[in-house]
């Protein structure tokens, strides 16, 4: 066997992920790989496991670059299945389970894939006709499935560009557009982060509580793994459940949306937990309050980093939050290898502390969208200048003179009032101002008088009526901006890992008959 030298391998500009999991399995032999409540698996047995899975894939009919479909909640089988994939010379091509039956057909054919491993919960909600074409294997019961003990997939050799997985945006309507992710950009993009691990001498214990299907999901799973680590992988989130996992298992890097960050600040029993082994926190997915940053920051040991990005890619920006506190405000500066730049309606940069619509490149960008290269262009920006392509991410934001970037909101969001541009993030803050305001949000609805109006929504503590809320907050804010009306509910409207569906707030909006 030849010497393995992780961190030397880590460092080359690009590298082969499962020949990593290999020569890891030699060096760990004991340790744990995969944990989650029903399944241990170790890192001597886990490469086998995944060689086995493998084999089968390519004796079933799997093709070089082709998708392997999985649908379930996350678990250990889940994890080899995706590792499998890759592996095989496949595509992990992981599906959005909180999909319709329309949808998740959509992604499962847009994917190409041949072959669906599915849990026993998603087959009954689904029956035994949806997608019978496929090779259909249950998920739970992969054993009985993959090749016999000591089978060897063919020998892979993955080029930079080769297909790695598939991300389905969460889109609400619709079939979402699938984002291809080569093994160039994974490399790029995760080799760092498990290098870093290891120069930093931090026992990698991993506990990932976001669905698979999430590219929010991967940072605390694949490079974990390249690091030689362990990841627990978390079905359903449950504070008591994540807060006695990070306890027992001595967890030191975790990655959480900043809704289960709230769900932990707000639980009675946290501070009963032991947590002094966490070393990094991550956040990222959502929008990420100064003042949650700031309870966590004081409550939670360990440091603290946003990341701002698309799945699609574009600039990625990290706010290291304990090193920063007095940026809490902002997603932080430009990672290395990161660009961006901030333009007008008209395309054109506008200067410095200007708000603007948000272009960024780097290293870890998309190959595109799944069979949908009109979408791709429609995605991108290019530079006049140079001729090179941009994502455009979407957000209105500003960048202060020492270089960190504010989020002012969403382009889609942005509500014109009377000719007036407002921006709905300044709104929220300004509910937020009042003590008794958990959560807030503001969105645009049709107005005969003015176009779009504001209407905000808030999750209340107490007894405080919104009016009051209303009146004071009206009082702060400029003529332009004052909101119309503002409504008193019980929970935010979320996805999966967190975002805010404002879409469903329009809605309620409109239905309460809130424009005017």
């Amino acid at each position: 066997m030849t010497h393995f030298d992780p961190q030397a391998a880590l460092a080359e500009p690009f590298g082969n992920f499962p020949e990593i999991l290999m020569q890891w399995s030699r060096v760990k032999g004991d340790a744990l790989a995969l944990i989650d409540d029903h399944r241990e698996v170790y890192w001597a047995e886990l490469v086998g496991l995944v060689e086995r899975l493998a084999t089968r894939l390519v004796e079933t009919g799997l093709q070089r670059g082709q998708s392997v479909a999985i649908l379930g909640t996350s678990s250990v089988e889940y994890a080899l299945v995706f590792l499998a994939a890759v592996r095989a010379g496949g595509v992990a091509a992981p599906l959005t389970t909180s999909a319709s039956a329309e949808q998740l057909e959509g992604m499962a054919r847009d994917s190409g894939a041949i072959h669906l491993f599915i849990d026993a919960a998603k087959a009954a909600e689904l029956g035994p006709d949806f997608m019978a074409d496929l090779v259909r294997i249950p998920l739970d019961s992969i054993g009985q499935w993959m090749a016999p003990p000591g089978a060897r997939a063919p020998e892979f050799a993955p080029a930079p560009s080769d297909p790695f997985n598939i991300i389905y945006s969460s889109g609400t309507t619709g079939i979402p557009k699938g984002i291809v992710h080569a093994h160039g950009m994974r490399w790029r993009q995760f080799a760092p982060t498990a290098l870093s691990y290891l120069n930093a001498g931090i026992a990698v214990r991993s506990l990932a509580s976001t669905p698979l299907y999430s590219n929010t999901t991967m940072v605390a799973f694949l490079p974990v793994l390249l690091a030689g680590g362990c990841v627990r992988v978390m079905g359903k989130f449950d504070c008591a459940r994540w807060l006695g996992y990070a306890e027992a298992d001595r967890t030191t890097i975790t990655m959480l949306v900043p809704v289960q960050y709230q769900r932990l600040m707000d639980f009675a029993d946290f501070g009963n937990f032991d947590l002094s082994a966490l070393r990094l926190k991550y956040c990222t997915s959502a929008p990420f309050s100064a003042e949650l940053k700031r309870e966590v920051l004081s409550r939670m040991p360990g440091g603290l980093i946003e990341i701002y990005s698309m799945t699609e890619g574009g600039v990625v920006c990290l706010l290291p939050a304990h090193e920063f506190p007095d940026k809490l405000h902002t997603v932080g500066r430009p990672a290395p290898g990161s660009e961006l730049k901030v333009l007008g309606d008209d395309d054109r940069e506008v200067p410095p502390g200007t708000p603007g619509n948000m272009v960024g490149r780097s290293q870890t960008m998309m190959s595109g969208y799944k069979n949908q290269p009109g979408k791709t262009a429609e995605a991108q920006w290019i530079d006049p200048a140079t001729g090179e392509a941009w994502m455009r991410m979407g957000d209105i934001g500003r960048v202060d003179a020492d270089g960190f970037v504010e989020l002012v909101g969403r382009a889609k969001d942005m509500i014109i009032s009377g000719g007036f541009n407002i921006y709905p993030s300044d709104l929220e803050a300004e509910l937020l101002k009042e003590p008794e305001v958990a959560e807030a949000a503001v969105v645009g609805v049709a107005s005969r008088s003015w176009g779009e109006t504001p209407v905000g929504f808030v999750v209340l503590r107490g007894d405080r009526e919104p009016g009051s809320v209303l009146a004071a907050v009206n009082a702060r804010l400029g003529k332009t901006q004052r909101l119309s009306a503002l409504h008193r509910i019980d929970e935010m409207p979320r996805s999966h890992i967190g975002k805010l569906l404002k879409t469903d707030l329009r809605e309620m909006a409109e239905q309460l008959g809130s424009g005017g």
